[in-house]
C-alpha cells in the first residue's frame, strides 16, 4: 500500500494506493472525511506532520475512477487515528472525481433525510 520515492524538490514522499469497491466503502474503510482541499485518512500508523504523500484511491462509480495527486500531512488525531492530508497537487481529472463524488454524497445524504 505505501512506498518511498525521492521528490523532485528533494524531500521523501511515501504512496498511498488503495482499492475500494464503491464509493461508500471508500468513505467508511479508509477516509472518513474527503472535501475539494483534502481528507482524513484512517490510519492506525498515521505518517508525521510535513510528510509529503502520492494518492492514489481507485473507486467503482459509473466506471472505475482513479483519483491521483500529491497531498501533505497537516495533522495527526489519535481518536480515530489517522491523518489530514492536504491535496497539493491534483489533476484537473481528479478535481472533477471529488466534486462529483462529494455531490452524489450530498444527494445519499439529503435523501436519507426524508
Amino acid at each position: 500500500m505505501e512506498d518511498k520515492r525521492e521528490d523532485k524538490r528533494g524531500g521523501e514522499r511515501v504512496t498511498i494506493n488503495k482499492e475500494f469497491e464503491s464509493f461508500d466503502a471508500f468513505i467508511q474503510e479508509y477516509v472518513t472525511n474527503i472535501s475539494a482541499t483534502g481528507a482524513f485518512i484512517k490510519s492506525e500508523h498515521p505518517l508525521e506532520i510535513g510528510t509529503r504523500v502520492n494518492l492514489r484511491f481507485t473507486v467503482i462509480m459509473d466506471d472505475i475512477e482513479t483519483i491521483e495527486g500529491i497531498g501533505e500531512v497537516v495533522r495527526v488525531e489519535k481518536d480515530p487515528p489517522g491523518m489530514g492530508v492536504v491535496f497539493r497537487e491534483l489533476s484537473s481529472y481528479s478535481k472533477g472525481l471529488i466534486e462529483k463524488l462529494l455531490t452524489q454524497r450530498a444527494v445519499i445524504l439529503t435523501s436519507t433525510k426524508v
